[in-house]
């Protein structure tokens, strides 16, 4: 089945006069910010640099293509750098910060697509634990730093850059481009032809009913795969467009899985039942935390982590039998009032994945001895 690689194949050699900007390439674009640019792509939005370009300096480091957090992005760089359709856009505005006291992520770039015509694109979640720890935060707290980063990014942008924008991102990306895009100043906003949300959680009910929010609102595109669990953490209010993915659970997450033809992606009807099912679920178990209780279990579980000493996911699995130990010895050693917070959180995470469980298979209907069952 086709994937952005195929559609990069089919469409790389037009360029956007030849053929218009759509849905794929967004998210090709979305896509690029998660690839380390740092001392590649200025951080300024006055200097410039190309795609191929910028493809050179990142393949003459060998240190760059190692910190790339997944091999297809690797992939994915070198097959726009030798496309007619993206080698020739500017690069710009790079920014990666990492804080691990503020507890930010936050990651973005800004591409020249034509004249007077930019796409920002905001990186999701990296492989730092922090980054991590930033979306849990979500689930308690609103603005978390890196939406906070966002707004002021795209604040910078409008006042430096004319012209109009498009605003993406895959991951907690799409959430920040959507947050961004909602809390900046009116006259930018009023330049933003659209927000793309590529498989990004959503937001609590005080950002779904905000003013900035309710203008960008017929701007948002949001995709989701069929099995989504990311973008379907917190409220939507704009509706989703589903498209199928040949990976199962989880891993429909990878927007590589994610099938095209042509220049459309593959679209679906809607999720399926355990997309539904481990959204009631969680929706149901945060609504039974009030923001303290979600708080304290989030401080809590990265706490265990922290103390394994690691920074980053893959640190934290290549040194797997150690950190398991250290994470065990961890919660054994907490307090006994937050080691129970930790364990009643867990239990009534549990209890709804029962409760969402009995409502998604319905119960047959009770057959008396004498009846007789009809024929199949």
């Amino acid at each position: 089945m086709a994937n952005l690689f195929d559609y990069l194949e089919w469409r790389g050699d037009l360029t956007l006069g030849q053929a218009p900007f759509n849905d794929i390439d967004s998210l090709i674009l979305s896509r690029l910010s998660y690839l380390p640019f740092d001392h590649v792509v200025p951080a300024s939005l006055q200097s410039r640099i190309t795609i191929a370009e910028a493809s050179k300096l990142f393949f003459a480091s060998e240190e760059a293509s190692v910190r790339a957090i997944m091999k297809d992005d690797i992939h994915l760089l070198k097959a726009v750098a030798a496309s007619d359709r993206f080698r020739d856009m500017n690069l710009m505005g790079y920014v990666n910060q990492v804080d691990f006291e503020d507890e930010k992520q936050f990651s973005a770039v800004v591409i020249e697509m034509d004249q007077d015509f930019f796409y920002v694109s905001f990186r999701g979640t990296d492989d730092t634990i922090v980054g991590w720890k930033e979306d849990f935060n979500m689930s308690f707290t609103t603005p978390v730093p890196a939406q906070e980063e966002a707004v002021r990014y795209l604040e910078r942008i409008g006042n430096t850059l004319p012209g109009r924008f498009i605003v993406g991102g895959h991951s907690k990306g799409g959430n920040l481009a959507v947050y961004g895009a909602a809390f900046c100043p009116k006259e930018v906003q009023d330049r933003i032809a659209a927000v793309y949300n590529n498989d990004g959680p959503g937001f609590d009910a005080a950002v779904l009913e905000s003013e900035g929010y309710q203008n960008i609102r017929h701007k948002i595109k949001t995709f989701i795969p069929q099995s989504s669990v990311v973008g379907m953490l917190l409220q939507h209010e704009e509706e989703y467009i589903v498209i199928h993915s040949t990976q199962i659970g989880l891993m429909q997450h990878d927007l590589y899985s994610w099938e095209v033809v042509r220049d459309q992606f593959v679209y679906l009807d809607t999720i399926t039942d355990s997309s539904k099912f481990i959204d009631r679920t969680l929706k149901t178990w945060i609504a039974n935390l009030d923001p303290e209780q979600r708080e304290q279990f989030i401080d809590g579980l990265f706490s265990i982590l922290e103390q394994t000493n690691a920074r980053t996911l893959k640190e934290l699995t290549e040194n797997w039998y150690s950190s398991a130990r250290v994470i065990l010895k961890s919660f054994k050693d907490m307090d006994e009032s937050m080691r129970q917070t930790m364990s009643e959180t867990l239990s009534l995470l549990f209890k709804c994945a029962k409760q969402s469980m009995s409502i998604s298979i319905p119960k047959p209907r009770p057959f008396h001895f004498g009846e007789r069952k009809e024929s199949k």
